[in-house]
């Protein structure tokens, strides 16, 4: 007899079905970072502008603050590799440098 593979261990499927809301919350964290980069206030007196980066920035953080944690249950970090986080991590220090620089 012979034992099975590693790669029949079922982290494969694991990886798959781990991937699909790792990748849709990095996603939507890339998304919303555009979206608070490209927008460009008129003037001081933009209030909807500012207010727009700091939403956009906010939820690119979420976004990325869900994942992380997603990412940090043992199961989850045993199967996937450190970098399938980092995109949605550098989203979110990204978000946070232009807060923190014009919002």
């Amino acid at each position: 007899m012979t034992s099975p593979s590693h790669l029949d261990d079922g982290r494969g499927c694991l990886r798959v079905v781990l991937a699909v809301p790792l990748i849709l919350l990095t996603l939507v964290a890339a998304y919303f970072c555009w979206t608070a980069l490209i927008i460009t206030p008129s003037g001081t007196w933009d209030d909807d502008a500012y207010a727009g980066i700091v939403l956009s920035c906010v939820v690119t953080i979420a976004a990325a603050l869900v994942a992380a944690a997603l990412w940090l249950v043992p199961s989850v970090r045993r199967a996937m590799p450190w970098w399938w986080i980092f995109p949605a991590l550098l989203s979110a220090v990204v978000a946070a440098a232009r807060w923190a620089v014009d919002g």
